[in-house]
């Protein structure tokens, strides 16, 4: 599992947030010689049942919460402070809505890189060590399809050694059956290459 980094790089003096009541006063409050890339960070967002909606722009984090749609579940204290005249906001990573909103579900989650790598807990299928890539168990040029029954998370070695053969013609077999997975977090995992450590308790299994 891959956490989110803490890089950092050089922000303009002040940092609005447009289209909020004192935008205008609103800033990054920094410590010397330490400027998070704030902009760049990503906030989990919950319904009100505590049940995961989407990753926000940090940005777009503080706006729900200035308007009063939204609360903190958690703060980030490696992130910086967003203040105004009326309050302080540490920048959260979980944030929660106080209004129940209904979201259209679908059954199949799409495959993604990122999904496909959390479903397999970024191991390789074959040998369980670190993934760098994705294999094909029936490789496409045999008629084997690019889903989630057929790929897998791999390692450089395995991907090398496999080719375009058969699981059957080298005697490998599998660490565990493909199937896809299920769950309205997933289509959350799917978009997501990291993690906060606070995210996972509301992300499942999956994001383990």
């Amino acid at each position: 599992m891959k956490h989110r980094s803490s890089s950092h790089r050089q922000l303009p003096p002040t940092d609005t947030l447009d289209g909020v009541p004192g935008a205008n006063t609103l800033r990054v409050v920094r410590d010397p010689g330490v400027v998070p890339d704030w902009f760049g960070l990503r906030v989990l967002l919950l319904n009100a049942t505590y049940e995961p909606l989407t990753a926000l722009p940090a940005r777009r984090a503080v706006v729900l919460m200035t308007c009063g749609k939204a609360d903190t579940v958690h703060e980030d204290p490696l992130a910086p402070v967003v203040h105004s005249a009326e309050r302080s906001v540490q920048l959260p990573s979980v944030i929660r809505l106080r209004t129940f909103v209904r979201v259209p579900y679908h059954a199949r989650v799409p495959m993604t890189r990122a999904a496909l790598m959390h479903r397999d807990g970024n191991r390789c299928a074959y040998c369980g060590a670190k993934a760098e890539t994705i294999d094909h168990v029936v490789p496409r040029s045999r008629g084997g399809e690019h889903s989630w029954e057929n790929c897998v998370a791999c390692c450089a070695s395995c991907n090398h050694k496999k080719a375009d053969r058969l699981l059957g013609e080298l005697g490998w077999t599998l660490r565990a059956a493909l199937v896809p997975p299920k769950g309205r977090h997933w289509r959350l995992l799917a978009t997501l290459q990291e993690l906060h450590p606070t995210w996972l308790p509301y992300l499942g299994e999956g994001a383990a």
